[in-house]
């Protein structure tokens, strides 16, 4: 060991020195070495303490170091650890059929993906497979993930660098949001049903096999959809026999105060991707949906998708005993009751911050979007921000990490989203870090 670094230098200069990290420069970069996790909390090998407002990457739902899911992994792990996707386990077929039990509809057949981005890529193969259709419509200002075909579907400009090629026979749309939309809601609604239309015309609804959007979204901003617009897309999916593909990667599993976001809408759609939340990112794993319809389809014919981890039964341990905590600890309650006091709460930062220009969430997942200027509405970094455009952002993000908290930050946006288990005092300490951190964006109002 180097005795002129301590341990915590130590670990982070041995993965600088011997590890690569994603969307990121790989120089000069600060990474928090964590120890260990206890509930809302990372700690590091100093033993400083970190309140995670963002739920890791906004997957650690039930909170960190659940007993119950590293017991449930372990006896897994002691029965078989590994069969392949044509053997079934116990615990394979009482995931299934928990998550039956939880979907809406007839959605009732579950295929076991390994993460976020092969739920999606299985999702759109099912969807061209079952109709014999070849288009997929996508929103630009959505992600749903980084594997060529989820990265293409996706509008998030992280993409560009490596997606010259793009996959083909994607149709993106464009769903403006209301805080950058000058002429109310119903307005917003005609026209954003209004362009999709136009759009499913122009692409030939014969050649569309599904339309991909979010549940509630997440990394591009928690960008809010007009009311009744998912209940007009399901409208305009059944009218052309158009596949309702909804990724609740993000915002599924209590994250948004229901079980699915597409809850909030009061629509069922067709296929659902799912991952993150449905283990709380304790090991990958991943699921994609299907109606009974879809499924029927595939009763006599071959279903040409797989995967060699495909319902690996250690995976659907801590996925059966995830989903039991989010029930034995009415976790989807307490979102619901911490979603409407961080709303009020966060209300409040934005009477005293006048960086703050919006503030979005459902249940909890939500975000501060700061601008120079009110009036203008003109961000703090804009859209794909250039490091140069950052600075003020990045010193943001710098003292909510100094002050102890790890939460997700990016271009004009602070992300809100702690575990489900948060509770009123662990807002408030979460809160007051970044209302002390936003007096740095307040001097750079215009």
């Amino acid at each position: 060991m180097n005795k002129t670094l301590s341990q915590t230098q130590e670990i982070i200069q041995d993965n600088l020195d011997h590890t690569l990290f994603s969307w990121s420069k790989q120089r000069g970069i600060d990474p928090l070495a964590v120890k260990y996790g206890k509930g809302v909390y990372l700690y590091d090998y100093d033993d400083k303490r970190y309140i995670d407002f963002s739920s890791g990457l906004v997957n650690v739902n039930i909170g960190h170091g659940h007993p119950r899911v590293a017991a449930a992994v372990m006896k897994q792990m002691e029965e078989v650890s590994y069969v392949t996707p044509n053997c079934v386990t116990k615990v394979r077929g009482d995931l299934g059929k928990k998550l039956a039990e939880i979907c809406p509809g007839d959605l009732n057949r579950a295929f076991f993906t390994v993460c976020g981005a092969t739920s999606i890529e299985n999702s759109i193969k099912l969807a061209r497979l079952y109709t014999g259709r070849h288009k997929i419509i996508t929103r630009y200002q959505a992600y749903h993930g980084a594997t060529y075909g989820a990265m293409t579907a996706g509008g998030d400009p992280r993409k560009l660098p490596s997606d010259a090629q793009q996959a083909p026979n994607f149709v993106h749309i464009d769903i403006p949001y209301l805080y950058r939309w000058d002429h109310g809601e119903e307005s917003l609604l005609s026209h954003s049903v209004a362009s999709l239309e136009r759009m499913i015309a122009y692409e030939g609804p014969g050649n569309i096999a599904g339309i991909l959007l979010e549940g509630e979204s997440g990394s591009s901003g928690c960008l809010k959809y007009p009311k009744g617009f998912l209940a007009n897309v399901r409208e305009i999916c059944n009218q052309h026999g158009i596949l309702l593909l909804m990724d609740e990667v993000m915002s599924g599993f209590g994250r948004t105060g229901n079980w699915f976001g597409f809850k909030n809408h009061g629509i069922v759609p067709d296929i659902v991707a799912m991952a993150k939340g449905i283990t709380s990112g304790y090991l990958p794993f991943g699921c994609v949906m299907v109606s009974e319809k879809i499924a029927a389809h595939y009763d006599n014919a071959p279903l040409s998708i797989g995967l060699t981890y495909s319902a690996h039964p250690v995976s659907c341990a801590a996925a059966l005993e995830t989903l039991k905590i989010y029930e034995d600890e009415n976790l989807i309650e307490n979102t619901q009751l911490m979603g409407a006091y961080m709303d009020r709460e966060a209300e409040k930062l934005k009477q005293k911050h006048p960086s703050i220009g919006d503030y979005r969430n459902t249940g909890l997942l939500g975000c501060f979007e700061l601008v120079k200027n009110r009036n203008t509405k003109e961000p703090m970094a804009p859209f794909n921000a250039k490091p140069a455009e950052m600075t003020v952002m990045n010193k943001v993000a710098a003292k909510i990490k100094d002050l102890g908290m790890h939460t997700f930050t990016r271009w004009s946006y602070i992300f809100v989203a702690p575990p489900l288990c948060v509770t009123k005092e662990q807002i408030d300490e979460g809160l007051a870090i970044i209302s002390e951190a936003l007096k740095i964006a307040d001097e750079s109002i215009q």
